[in-house]
């Protein structure tokens, strides 16, 4: 069970994302990208333990899919408290505009997409913030559901 949720997660969450960006127009921001990198490292991860022989490998190798799935989760964490204005960004992507100097400079620097507000939200939960939701219980069931003993 562990398996199948460490590869049929982070490919639902990769493919929606995707969707979202090719199909529904919504450009993903600096910290949209660095959410889906630990999910494509997840994807391989998770593979491997269906093709590797042996238990123990199969279990690491699912546990590390369900770390990287974590990962992400916490990037989308606080990539959603970016959103929502609880704390301050990290990237020029959410950079305010300084008073003085060469603010023209400044506008045209920033990136297009903006990583402190939300393209779409659901019920007031952004896409981050679903991200962070899933990926997060995503991993927790990884977890609570890997073949920790030989049930032979």
């Amino acid at each position: 069970m562990a398996r199948w949720i460490a590869l049929l997660l982070p490919l639902a969450l990769i493919l929606g994302a995707l969707g979202s960006q090719y199909l529904g127009g919504l450009h993903p921001c600096e910290m949209c990208h660095w959410q889906r990198w630990p999910h494509y490292a997840a994807i391989p991860l998770a593979l491997l333990a269906f093709i590797v022989p042996g238990r123990p490998l199969q279990l690491l190798l699912v546990l590390l899919a369900g770390l990287a799935i974590g990962i992400s989760g916490a990037i989308g964490v606080f990539h959603a408290g970016v959103e929502y204005h609880w704390w301050q960004g990290i990237t020029p992507c959410t950079a305010p505009i300084v008073a003085g100097g060469d603010i023209l400079a400044q506008i045209q620097n920033r990136p297009l997409v903006r990583c402190d507000r939300a393209q779409w939200e659901l019920l007031g939960i952004s896409l981050a913030g679903f991200n962070a939701l899933l990926s997060l219980a995503g991993a927790l069931a990884i977890l609570v559901a890997a073949p920790w003993k030989d049930r032979r």
